[in-house]
């Protein structure tokens, strides 16, 4: 059954009655088909208009949408010959973020992602995409292997932001994004991170720090979410909508600013509703951000990186 958010509502209820109209006609062999048609029209119409006009706050529930497709569906469906890589080599092995290798459109490459689970035991098991320190350092040393090996660097971001837990911050927390940030920096080889759902805090930058960064159309990326600034500024959560609207997380507001570097488009009605089709031509846009990228030694990606990431702060956006 189709999740359908709360500003959905009016479509929610045409597509009701476009399914019982099938029933319908399933049941009695009564043909509907042109009334059927003329709801599918409507409802078509309805959600055309509906989107053309989303608010930030409603782009952030589009974001999270339990039906979009996560980082394990892009890395299932772009990468072959997947290989899963393990373990922090300190710790733990955290399940919140993934990696490994596998090739992309024929290339050796290494990936990353933070993945949120489609399912109660499959979210409870990856901690919902809120990675804990060893997430962090198993992010990094995948990055210093890629770098290693000249892998170049292939990043799927899906996270409300790194785990809050008590036991997080006393196995350092903030020091194993910060030295995540650092091997993304440092890489050698080209790197590539795309935000496909939400991008929260540094929880997102950890694997982020990428010479070029995409976001699909209803993502969101900010330093914090639009409930945890309400709750700041004005003790109100409920405030959210208005935290949205000025905290500019939209992909529109990121681009015109700046912060990223191409947004891919999704279907009507959001990936959701077409992952396929919008897999699709996430994975044809990294093909041509990538390509220009590895003919470039690693002293210059490095460089280049530095300096696009200065110019963001001397610009006064960040």
């Amino acid at each position: 059954m189709r999740h359908f958010l709360d500003f959905e509502k009016p479509i929610a209820e045409l597509e009701g009655k476009i399914e019982e109209l099938r029933r319908t006609t399933d049941a009695g062999g009564i043909d509907v088909a042109d009334e059927v048609g003329k709801l599918r029209d409507k409802a078509q119409s309805l959600l055309k208009t509906t989107y053309a006009k989303l608010t930030p706050w409603q782009k952030a529930q589009v974001a999270r949408h339990p039906d979009r497709p996560h980082a394990t569906d892009y890395i299932d469906a772009l990468i072959e010959d997947f290989t899963p890589l393990a373990g922090d080599r300190a710790y733990a092995d955290d399940l919140a973020v993934v990696g490994g290798m596998g090739r992309f459109r024929g290339r050796a490459v290494m990936v990353l992602g933070t993945e949120r689970g489609h399912d109660t035991d499959s979210r409870v098991k990856h901690n919902f995409g809120m990675a804990r320190p060893e997430g962090y350092r198993k992010a990094k040393r995948l990055m210093e292997l890629a770098g290693r090996f000249g892998l170049p660097i292939l990043s799927f971001v899906d996270t409300a932001g790194a785990f809050p837990g008590i036991e997080a911050e006393a196995r350092g927390q903030a020091e194993a994004i910060a030295r995540s940030i650092e091997a993304g920096l440092e890489a050698p080889v080209p790197f590539i991170a795309t935000i496909i759902g939400e991008g929260g805090s540094g929880g997102a930058i950890a694997l982020a720090a990428a010479d070029r960064i995409v976001m699909l159309e209803h993502a969101i990326y900010s330093v914090i979410s639009p409930e945890g600034c309400a709750s700041i500024l004005w003790r109100d959560s409920a405030q959210a909508a208005t935290a949205a609207e000025a905290l500019k997380l939209t992909a529109d507001d990121l681009r015109k600013l700046n912060l990223v570097d191409a947004v891919v488009p999704e279907p009507l009605g959001g990936a959701h509703r077409d992952a396929i089709g919008t897999i699709a031509a996430l994975g044809e846009r990294i093909s041509e951000l990538l390509e220009p990228l590895v003919e470039l030694d690693g002293a210059t990606l490095r460089a280049r990186r530095r300096e696009k990431f200065l110019e963001m702060g001397r610009s006064g956006v960040i």
